[in-house]
């Protein structure tokens, strides 16, 4: 039992090093849409599936609201919350050149929800975009994103409550 203990917490130990400018937001940030087709990357390309949002639900962000990798909850057609990790910005690695929110929800779905009605509650700064040498770097950070996330909405799930 030591053995492993001290196993997951090293691991712990790691993924929190990883993320040194992790923040709480001064106040959840609340984005609302139809999900819609982004650029086919997320469950294709990246094996991590995303629920886009609509261009117009970046004019609910905040005027200085930053790009960057965030966490927090979504509920779809009032089903949830689900956690979920959303990025806020132009993906440096595929030279985006318009801003995008997608949010990546840590559940799984029988199939793809386009169409449906998503409400996200933003909670937290993750991290900024960064760019990658390959897609295969990319795809581990995100899963590392992922993995942060999922233990960080564990350990504080309070903000849970914010989307019902």
């Amino acid at each position: 039992r030591t053995g492993l203990h001290s196993e997951q917490q090293r691991m712990d130990d790691e993924l929190v090093s990883k993320y040194p400018d992790v923040k709480g937001l001064p106040s959840p940030v609340l984005l609302k849409g139809e999900v819609v087709r982004g650029f086919g990357r997320g469950s294709k390309v990246l094996g991590i599936p995303t629920a886009n949002l609509p261009a117009s639900a970046l004019e609910q962000l905040p005027q200085d609201f930053g790009t960057g990798i965030y966490f927090g909850w979504a509920m779809v057609d009032d089903k949830g919350p689900f956690k979920m990790v959303t990025s806020v910005g132009y993906n440096p690695y595929f030279k985006n050149e318009t801003r995008t929110v997608e949010p990546h929800l840590l559940h799984e779905f029988a199939e793809d929800f386009y169409g449906a009605q998503i409400r996200v509650a933003i909670t937290t700064f993750l991290r900024p975009e960064w760019n990658f040498d390959s897609v295969e770097a990319l795809i581990a950070c995100i899963k590392m994103d992922i993995a942060y996330a999922d233990k960080a909405l564990d350990i504080s799930p309070e903000s849970k409550g914010l989307l019902q």
